[in-house]
């Protein structure tokens, strides 16, 4: 039996630690001593050793004493000393000290890392990336508005500021900042009649969040938000987004936005259907697929050897039609829109008139108008409601989720992307913008478009800007069942159902939070769903905390005697508050069935990591109930820490052994009719008559 105290005499200059263990045969078991094992004690601490023998002989005690030098390892002071810790003052200098580093400063501003190794071939492949994506990001930012219930202008405002203030915080160079058709549908769910104002302030208020919880490095709480939720979330959201996009296809005009509303009004209208804007939107789809399938094709013979340059001109310009597909069906369509329209025929609904220029620089709202009623900034806040927390989180989900996607095997640093979100996101609220974030399909066409830094973004701004000051005029002509084809084309691809194929196949319980997710999603809200699936979550992870698994078997030890039988007791994890009281009845039933009340118990605690007050409270509690009845219960492999949790509450007739030697010489002085039992006041130990 091992057991540890510590010695506070006061008159050895550095501290002292008493190890007694038990003797086997005529010599200590010495083994924990040299490799420094014996609670926590390494070899850095072993300056002298001593052995003192009460009496020598077999079945005897001996101490070993460590003497330590005060100044590395103080002594340990009574409960009621007093700690000096710093003060508020210092810790904060030394926070500021460790932030001041250049390491730092290049973490938290990237720019900095890569900017004095810019160069030209980078400018390059930045500057095609850059006009690429804007090229992309256009068409969806006039979409996303439309999700989002907004005038077109607001996509387009979400669509700059972001990418120049990502380019100096942004640790993701294939990241491209801006509207998502996620955010744009979160936000008309929880605008409530608000308008723009309501939007600015959700990007604000997002933005803020995201920003504090990079500070705090609440990064962790993305955890929480598992693959079948995540999964159940997108999917559902994509059809809700789809599903309203369905109305502009067929060039149906009708209120309400949620699923079963939106296809409750599509077969209440069909019939009203415009057969021009259905052609024109199915067409528009189609090409979009044809299209996005089209940078697949390999033109010219797969061996390099035999490739031609024409072959790579053809490939790159098929690779340029495809990512450029938006653009190109939305341009085509307003040149068909402008040509009637031009002949008085008006065969399509239109996109209508778009606000030219930039955006007034200024501070978000903070009061506005509803009808008679004046919002302050609590009552907007109040009436946004968990979007304010919702938004910015799933923003950070999808960004991280993009930041993994083309990381390349390199670290995310996490902290860092909820930072410059967050920045992005409080200074797009300066331009009127709705919450941005990174969006998969931007990051693709950035990724294969060879952006080489996060200075893409400043080109893919530039685009922007100049759309705003020259092109908005044309926007009008913009059908809309144009745009509804390019956000459906987007969307379904977002629709992971052929994922619940393998979820089944590996662990089925994990369906259960992602349907529900996704039909609370569908059905409900998205930000209900979302929290319904997490909490399904959480409730499987307090149902396996409280419900460990324990291994029993009976085992005949063969180690120095024969015959000597007991029970060993194996729980699978630690031993918090949840499942104390499960495994003290798993325990005292197999003791009393299987052990029949008689031979002793050993519980293997090499999976018990970790355990807290109520663990050890309810150990004491198993231990006093297993000596009533006279049953020798022992504990084998317990970590240093949890012993000392476990001496917390003073438990008597505490036993335990580190090695198997050990156990088996105590279980052998168990099983011996002349042992003894002595109560040392502290731990219960065992000699031999």
């Amino acid at each position: 039996m091992t057991k540890y105290k510590l010695n506070s005499d006061g008159r050895r200059s550095g501290s002292q630690v008493t190890l007694t263990s038990y003797m086997v045969g005529d010599s200590y078991e010495t083994e924990g001593i040299q490799n420094g094992s014996y609670n926590g004690v390494d070899s850095e601490r072993k300056v002298s050793v001593t052995n003192q023998q009460n009496g020598g002989g077999p079945g005897k005690y001996g101490s070993t004493v460590l003497d330590l030098p005060e100044d590395k390892y103080p002594r340990q002071r009574h409960a009621t000393s007093f700690i000096v810790k710093s003060s508020i003052k210092e810790w904060i200098k030394d926070k500021l000290k460790k932030g001041c580093k250049k390491k730092v400063l290049y973490k938290r501003i990237p720019v900095f890392a890569w900017l004095p190794h810019y160069n030209l071939e980078f400018a390059v492949l930045d500057l095609v990336a850059g006009v690429t994506v804007g090229l992309t990001v256009i068409p969806q930012a006039i979409a996303y508005a439309s999700v989002a219930g907004m005038p077109p202008q607001v996509g387009l405002y979400s669509s700059f500021m972001a990418c120049f203030v990502y380019t100096i915080f942004g640790s993701c160079k294939d990241s491209a900042i801006g509207p998502t058709a996620i955010s744009g549908l979160l936000t008309r769910e929880n605008n409530h009649g608000m308008g723009i104002p309501g939007v600015v302030l959700l990007t604000f208020l997002s933005g803020c969040v995201e920003f504090f919880m990079g500070v705090l490095q609440l990064g962790f709480l993305i955890d929480f938000i598992s693959g079948p939720v995540s999964i159940g979330f997108t999917s559902a959201a994509a059809i809700i987004i789809a599903t309203t996009q369905v109305k502009d296809m067929l060039g149906l005009s009708y209120p309400g936005g949620k699923f079963l509303q939106v296809w409750e009004q599509i077969f209440e209208h069909i019939s009203e259907t415009r057969p021009w804007d259905a052609v024109l939107g199915f067409s528009c789809m189609a090409l979009l697929l044809i299209l996005r399938k089209a940078k697949d094709f390999k033109i010219g013979p797969e061996d390099e050897k035999e490739r031609k340059p024409i072959h790579d001109i053809l490939s790159k310009v098929v690779w340029l039609i495809s990512t450029a597909r938006n653009i190109i069906v939305v341009i085509v369509s307003a040149f068909l829109a402008y040509y009637f329209q031009s002949h008085a025929q008006h065969p399509f609904i239109l996109t209508g008139f778009v606000k030219p220029g930039l955006p007034t620089l200024s501070p978000p709202p903070f009061t506005t108008q509803v009808g008679n009623r004046t919002y302050d900034f609590i009552d907007m806040a109040s009436t946004l409601g968990p979007a304010v927390i919702v938004v910015p989180l799933l923003s950070i989900l999808e960004n991280i989720a993009l930041a993994k996607v083309f990381s390349e095997g390199k670290t995310i640093d996490a902290t860092q992307e909820m930072l410059a979100l967050g920045v992005c996101n409080i200074a797009s609220s300066f331009v009127s913008s709705m919450p941005v974030s990174g969006a998969l399909s931007r990051g693709a066409v950035n990724n294969a478009s060879g952006v080489k830094t996060t200075f893409g973004g400043v080109y893919t701004g530039i685009v922007v800007i100049l759309s705003l000051y020259l092109f908005t005029p044309y926007f009008a002509y913009i059908p809309k069942a144009s745009l509804a084809a390019v956000i459906i084309a987007a969307v379904v691809f977002m629709v992971e159902l052929h994922v619940f194929k393998p979820i089944w196949r590996t662990k089925k319980t994990d369906l259960i939070p992602a349907l529900a997710t996704f039909l609370s999603c569908l059905f409900l809200r998205l930000e209900i769903g979302i929290v319904i699936g997490i909490g399904i979550n959480l409730i499987f992870l307090l149902y396996a905390s409280a419900r460990p698994t324990v291994q029993v078997e009976k085992v005949t030890s063969t180690y120095g005697c024969a015959g000597c039988d007991y029970l060993l007791i194996t729980p699978d994890r630690s031993l918090t508050f949840p499942s104390v009281e499960y495994v003290k009845a798993l325990v005292s039933k197999a003791g009393v069935k299987q052990g029949c009340s008689s031979i002793p118990v050993v519980i293997d605690a090499k999976h018990i990591q970790g355990a807290d007050f109520t663990a050890a409270k309810g150990i004491k509690s198993l231990i006093e109930d297993f000596h009533k009845r006279n049953q020798p219960i022992l504990f084998y492999n317990l970590k240093p820490s949890v012993i000392n949790i476990f001496q917390g509450v003073q438990p008597k007739d505490f036993v335990y052994c580190q090695t198997y030697a050990e156990l088996n010489e105590l279980l052998k002085q168990y099983s011996d009719p002349n042992s003894v039992r002595h109560n040392n006041g502290d731990n219960n130990t065992v000699t031999r008559k």
